[in-house]
């Protein structure tokens, strides 16, 4: 009886745990244009490193830039929105994941341009980049720097 009962938890506890881890991924808005190529594969590393993703092809992605509070001058060809912050461009899935973890007082964070070597940028050049945190207050700090 108490043999039984234990494999009935072992079984249950088996399938709720992947439900439970499931349930806790946030899901990523990315918006971006239909013809950008780099979008896609910005989007095909997030997902590869277990973040959710849902994309939006539109015809303006500064408005949702704008929407973020995130200025122009550090636009790129994309904006993603999760749980309140702006992603604005080529941000790794491990900064994301740092954000979400560590929940700053900010709009979100910003990888200006489209630097080589960023995710979804790859080639055989890669380019030294930063990611910026941009503050409530839409100042910017180096969140993480890439060589």
């Amino acid at each position: 009886m108490i043999r039984r009962n234990f494999t009935k938890a072992l079984l249950a506890a088996a399938l709720g745990i992947p439900l439970l881890a499931t349930a806790a991924v946030p899901v990523i808005e990315v918006y971006k244009s239909a013809s950008c190529g780099c979008c896609e594969e910005w989007v095909k590393h997030l997902r590869a490193s277990g973040l959710k993703v849902n994309t939006h092809d539109v015809d303006d992605t500064a408005a949702y830039r704008k929407k973020g509070g995130i200025p122009d001058e550090l636009g790129s060809c994309h904006t993603g929105m999760v749980n309140g912050y702006a992603l604005e461009g080529h941000v790794p899935a491990s900064d994301i994941k740092r954000l979400l973890a560590e929940k700053p007082k900010a709009k979100g964070l910003a990888v200006p341009g489209m630097p080589l070597g960023s995710p979804g940028m790859e080639a055989p050049r890669k380019d030294a980049y930063d990611v910026l945190l941009v503050k409530a207050d839409g100042r910017t700090a180096i969140y993480k720097h890439y060589n």
